[in-house]
Formats: structure tokens, C-alpha cells, sequence
């Protein structure tokens, strides 16, 4: 007889509202679903300071759990921890949590209770993406963590792989769990507003890159792209800035590209709808990735994309966008004009991306809480 836990404990130490990317949509997708879907478990949320702060401000699905605060804020290495090594096994234990759900691949290695970890990526493990320090110990805590738990999701059959073969896990350990559709669309923006805010010419045709400023997040494939793409495109990186952006500015700088190129910091919900929306193109030229959601977020908008030729992006987009070699720019400039030109791609796009549903996300992840209970190992 299938076991169904009652408590079931999220621990979302890895949240730092309006920087945490792809984990953070997922946390708040997959926890409005999961709500929704099983109204008879208890969910309890785990996290920093200012994640705390976050979710009791956002109400929603937040309103219906309860929301543990932890004397730790994303950075402080050290509090972060013993944060989530020490007191979140602890905390599961004071409230009897039958489940925990770790979801943003780093958890706790002795959780006490079953544990369930959603393994985002193992990137940073092949590419250059974070300092040396953290890294090492990412990927130590990470491995232990995930050989000792008691079920794993992947979020796309590409991450599962790389995970499988970079951990050396057994495939049936793994079960690939596709996110939803990203961030559901919110009241945008007016575009008018939009454009003097970040001091956009009214002309301009915009390709828009959503996603922080890292190596393997590759904005650099765009920068060089930029003076092969149409008079009066204006190719627009929106993220969280990390040292990767002084390299950005200074190519753009060194190309002589400032009209043709801008770096904004991350930006309201709202004016982020407006942009999307507005947009000629979504590019994703990731040299890597655990999913893709900014593609599906575009598609679902009706915006024609351009990404890399990996398999994770066709696994997402399949036949709906045009892809390209993420290391030569010329490529990346022609797959834009081409998405740009193609009219079939919007409908293609908003039909690929209503294959994907957080719904689904949330019964598979809560199948994956069954099999930690019973001390099954995935099957799917």
C-alpha cells in the first residue's frame, strides 16, 4: 500500500528573493501546486532571513504553510551551513516532518527523516560558473547528499543524464520531473512607462536575454552577435550581476556596442512581463543548463526564440524555436533574424509550452515523497 506523508518539510535555504533564478520560480510554482493538489498534507518551508521575509510579504500558496526562519542569509557561507546541516534536521525533527524536500540540490547530508533532493543542474561542475571555494564545496556536499537520499528528481532527462554520469548514480535512483511552464504572467507594466525606465528607443526591436551573469549563461555569444543582427535591434541582458558582467561591459565597451547592447539588474515582475512581451526575440545561449524556463516562459508568451544547440533545449522546445552553436556569434545572429522572420514559431511555441504543467510537476514530486517514505528507489 502506497504511503502518503502528512508533514512534509521544504527546505529552501538557498533563497535570496530576487536572485535565486530558475530555484526560486520553482519553489514558488511547484509550492502554489503542490497546495492546490494535496490540501490534506501539511507543508512546512525552512529558509533564510530574507527568504522568510519574502514569502510572508507574497501571500499566495505561502499564506498556507508555515514558514520557519533561520538565522542565515544566502552568502554567509558559514551560517548557511550549519543552517541547513544542522538546524534544519533539526527542525524536521521538533515537527515530525515525515518528508524533506530539498529544492535546490543542496541539502542536508544526515537529514534525520526522509529525504527527497531536486537536482537543478551539476553545471557548475563542468563549467566555469562559480568561485573554486564554492564550488569544491558544493560538489562535496552535494554528492553525499545525494548518495544518501532517499529519491532524486531531475528536472529534465538531460539533467538526469548528466547527473547520473557525473555522480555516478544508477539511472532508476533518478526520476525526471519537468518543471512547468515558469513564471505564470502577471498585469504588465505599461510599455510606455517601461521604455523611459530603461530608456528604451520606441523603434527598437528587442532581443531579450533573461538570466544572471554567469560564464556558462554565455552573454558573451550575444555581445559579439549583436553587430551582425538588423539595424535598430537592442539586445537587452537582464539578470543578477556577478563578476561575469565586468567582462560583459568591457567587450561591449571594447566593440564599440554601447547603442546596440545593455546590462540591466534584475527588474520588477511587471516590467519584466512588458519587456517579454515586447520583445522580437527571446535568446538563451547557455553553453549549459538543467532546463530552460525563460524559453518556455517566452513561448508561452507568443515570443519567437533563439538558443543553444543542447540537449536540454530541444528537449523543451523541440521544433519551436531556432537553434544555434553557442560558441560562434555569426550563427547566434542568423538563428535570431530567422526566429524573428518566422511567424510559425509563435504558435508552435505557445502549443510546445502547453505540454508543460506545474500541476504535473507537483504529482510527480509528490510521487517521489511516496517512494522516500516507503524506501523505494524511482522507477521513472
Amino acid at each position: 500500500m502506497t504511503q502518503r506523508p502528512r508533514r512534509v518539510g521544504l527546505n529552501a535555504m538557498f533563497l535570496d528573493p530576487g536572485i535565486s533564478g530558475g530555484p526560486e520560480t520553482y519553489l514558488h510554482a511547484l509550492g502554489d501546486a503542490l497546495v492546490r493538489e494535496f490540501p490534506e498534507v501539511r507543508f512546512e518551508i525552512a529558509t533564510t532571513r530574507r527568504g522568510a521575509a519574502s514569502l510572508r510579504a507574497a501571500g499566495g500558496w505561502a499564506d498556507a504553510v508555515d514558514v520557519h526562519e533561520l538565522p542565515a542569509d544566502e552568502g554567509q557561507r558559514g551560517r548557511r551551513l550549519l543552517a541547513e546541516q544542522v538546524l534544519v534536521p533539526r527542525l524536521a525533527a521538533r515537527r515530525g516532518w515525515e518528508v524533506l524536500h530539498s529544492i535546490a540540490s543542496v541539502a542536508p547530508i544526515r537529514p534525520g527523516v526522509p529525504s527527497v533532493i531536486t537536482l537543478h543542474d551539476v553545471t557548475f561542475l563542468h563549467l566555469r560558473t562559480f568561485p573554486r571555494a564554492t564550488t569544491v564545496a558544493m560538489s562535496q556536499i552535494i554528492r553525499r547528499a545525494s548518495r544518501r537520499a532517499d529519491a532524486l528528481i531531475a528536472i529534465s532527462q538531460a539533467t538526469r543524464d548528466d547527473v547520473c554520469a557525473t555522480f555516478g548514480l544508477e539511472p532508476d535512483r533518478v526520476a525526471a520531473v519537468p518543471n512547468g511552464p515558469g513564471r505564470p504572467p502577471v498585469e504588465p507594466t505599461p510599455m510606455d512607462a517601461v521604455r523611459e525606465r530603461y530608456a528604451l528607443d520606441r523603434a527598437a526591436r528587442l532581443v531579450l536575454c533573461v538570466a544572471a551573469k554567469r560564464p556558462h549563461k554565455n552573454q558573451e555569444v550575444l555581445v559579439r552577435a549583436a553587430s551582425e543582427l538588423p539595424d535598430r535591434c537592442l539586445v537587452l541582458l537582464v539578470g543578477h550581476a556577478e563578476p561575469y558582467e565586468k567582462e560583459l561591459r568591457s567587450l561591449v565597451s571594447e566593440l564599440r556596442l554601447d547603442g546596440r547592447v545593455r546590462l540591466v539588474d534584475p527588474i520588477p515582475a511587471g516590467d519584466l512581463e512588458a519587456l517579454t512581451r515586447a520583445a522580437a526575440c527571446v535568446a538563451a545561449p547557455s553553453l549549459a543548463e538543467g532546463f530552460g524556463l525563460p524559453v518556455l516562459e517566452a513561448m508561452r508568451r507568443g515570443v519567437p526564440v533563439a538558443c543553444s544547440d543542447i540537449p536540454v533545449f530541444h528537449e523543451v522546445a523541440g521544433d519551436a524555436a531556432r537553434y544555434f552553436d553557442p560558441r560562434d556569434p555569426s550563427a547566434a545572429a542568423t538563428a535570431i533574424r530567422d526566429a524573428m522572420e518566422a511567424p510559425e514559431l509563435v504558435e508552435r511555441g505557445r502549443r510546445r509550452a502547453e505540454r508543460f504543467s506545474w500541476t504535473q510537476t507537483a504529482r510527480g514530486t509528490f510521487a517521489a515523497y511516496e517512494r522516500a517514505l516507503a524506501g523505494r528507489p524511482s522507477s521513472s
